[in-house]
């Protein structure tokens, strides 16, 4: 399958996806530094922050990525476009399926508001009903109960637990269980 069209700005009720460009990239490196103690537990790339110039040329990559439709990355804004909130995407991206899985975190200082989940939502259906995905996942380490709430509300199914799967984002000497969440058409 040809990756269709996909577009650079997605709205939710309350958010606005839009996909990176290099002069986001303080907004984004000070939302990743403000929310290093929480990420860190979690992530494997935020165990070692890029500096703004490290940043401005992940963002580059991404936007390149992109344009390119082999990693579907959002960042996430605040309506206006004023505030990121966070990030997002489709990633793990096979066309023939076709198929991708979701990913997503939210800066710290927006947590608990929701935005996770209506993320999540919003990029569900338009997997499904406008990029025609047939398979959509979501991962998350076991430990993490928020990130596994989100799929759960959303009506995904566990796939699988895969047990001792990588090491543990903040302690590579722990053994970490991957849970896999999918909903399909």
């Amino acid at each position: 399958m040809t990756p269709p069209h996909v577009p650079a700005e997605v709205r939710t009720p309350r958010l606005l996806l839009r996909s990176p460009r290099p002069e986001d990239a303080p907004a984004f490196h000070a939302a990743i530094h403000a929310s290093l103690p929480e990420l860190q537990r979690w992530m494997v790339w935020a165990q070692q922050p890029l500096d703004l110039p490290g940043t401005v040329e992940n963002l580059r990559e991404a936007a390149q990525h992109f344009g390119t439709r082999e990693n579907l990355r959002y960042l996430v804004w605040n309506a206006d476009g004023t505030e990121l909130v966070g990030s997002s995407g489709y990633h793990a991206l096979d066309w023939r399926v076709p198929k991708g899985e979701i990913g997503y975190w939210i800066a710290t200082a927006h947590a608990g508001r929701g935005y996770a989940t209506e993320v999540a939502r919003t990029l569900t259906d338009f997997g499904l009903d406008t990029l025609g995905f047939r398979r959509i996942e979501i991962r998350c380490d076991a430990r993490n109960e928020r990130s596994a709430r989100i799929p759960h509300a959303l009506g995904y199914r566990l796939d699988a637990t895969l047990v001792n799967d990588a090491v543990a984002a903040d302690d590579p000497t722990v053994l970490r269980d991957t849970l896999i969440f999918s909903v399909t058409r």
